[in-house]
């Protein structure tokens, strides 16, 4: 199984266009719950990227935790090892809380975005962990779509960018620790190693979703 991205990858090696083509009911509500998703962050944010960012990755650490915490409680429950799901999840959100650390430094969030974020952050984690308790399969594969439309986002953050649309300033010094960037880091630079752990996030959360398809779950 796939695991999280925790350093600088070379990002010819990923494919940014996977999408999974939604096959079934849960698939189709996973698909629609997060367009809708976007439209709203489309609308509130247009094409403030930095500030998009930041509150949505407040929101998009929460699955990792919700997951790796019912799957902890289920294995417990069910004395059963985990294969490995729990580290994975509990990567994957910690590895979310670090896009919000770096980009506190680029875009310094208002106090409507702050309350925004109060208020994202308590309505979506009581919605996923409803979710996730009634099925872990929606849970995921509404993840998986999620990240595929963080690529986007970033992939049109990247080109904004190189449009001089927004100041490639310096990469923050908590980003080149954590993604062990050189020391003339830039902006461009750790985007795109955000853009490559949303596409490993994507890629491990529709195989989980996957695997608890063919597991009748």
């Amino acid at each position: 199984m796939s695991t999280v991205n925790t350093g600088a990858v070379n990002t010819d090696t990923i494919d940014l266009s996977t999408h999974h083509k939604p096959q079934n009911l849960t698939d189709r509500l996973a698909f629609a719950f997060v367009k809708v998703m976007r439209f709203f962050a489309d609308t509130f944010f247009a094409k403030r990227y930095g500030h998009r960012a930041i509150v949505l990755e407040t929101v998009a650490a929460v699955p990792g935790m919700v997951g790796g915490a019912l799957q902890h409680l289920r294995c417990l429950r069910r004395m059963e090892d985990d294969h490995g799901w729990i580290r994975t999840l509990l990567d994957e959100a910690e590895n979310e809380r670090m896009h919000l650390m770096a980009f506190m430094h680029i875009a310094k969030p208002t106090r409507l975005e702050r309350l925004l974020i109060v208020i994202a952050q308590g309505v979506f984690y009581n919605t996923f962990f409803a979710i996730y308790l009634i099925s872990p399969r929606l849970a995921h594969r509404i993840v998986g779509y999620f990240e595929e439309e963080a690529v986007i986002s970033y992939t049109h953050y990247l080109e904004e960018i190189d449009a001089g649309n927004h100041e490639n300033v310096p990469a923050p010094e908590i980003a080149k620790r954590y993604w062990n960037m050189p020391d003339d880091a830039r902006l461009r630079d750790l985007v795109l190693v955000i853009r490559d752990d949303e596409a490993g996030h994507r890629n491990v959360n529709h195989e989980f979703a996957d695997s608890l398809t063919h597991a009748g779950k």
